[in-house]
């Protein structure tokens, strides 16, 4: 693993025809270690293990349609009750995190209209509230904890 802004974390690893893969415990299978998928394994791993988001409303890769094309949001996290309340944009860390980063989540958003959106390189993260009805965007200071949703 490098050095980002996130806690180590214990992962399960394996190599498979030469390439390295991590035990994606949200999905249940092994996927191939890309630097998006790291910080999207550790950004995980940091939302359920120090801001106390349970781990059983937490999916990563959620397949979504936007217009008639297919895609997948890095992660989404649910409210009890089964809504979608919060979507999370990774990025590799080489990848600046800039408007169209922002324009991203904002698009896939329009799907699940969540009130939090969270984007990260794993150096840098972002977390932003959304008021639908005033249409205003709040940046957060912090990440918050999942009680504070």
């Amino acid at each position: 693993m490098r050095k980002l802004n996130l806690p180590e974390y214990d992962f399960r690893y394996r190599t498979e025809g030469g390439i390295r893969k991590v035990l994606d415990t949200y999905r249940k299978r092994f996927v191939t270690l890309t630097p998006e998928e790291e910080v999207r394994q550790r950004f995980a791993r940091y939302l359920v293990e120090e801001k106390g988001y349970p781990a059983s409303l937490l999916m990563t890769e959620y397949a979504l349609k936007l217009n008639t094309m297919s895609r997948r949001c890095d992660i989404l996290i649910h409210k009890p009750a089964g809504s979608p309340s919060v979507l999370v944009e990774c990025k590799a860390p080489e990848v600046k995190i800039s408007q169209a980063v922002f324009d991203q989540a904002a698009r896939y958003n329009l799907v699940f209209k969540v009130k939090y959106l969270m984007v990260s390189n794993g150096l840098k993260h972002y977390c932003c509230q959304i008021d639908f009805e005033t249409q205003k965007v709040d940046f957060l200071s912090d990440i918050p904890h999942y009680q504070d949703l």
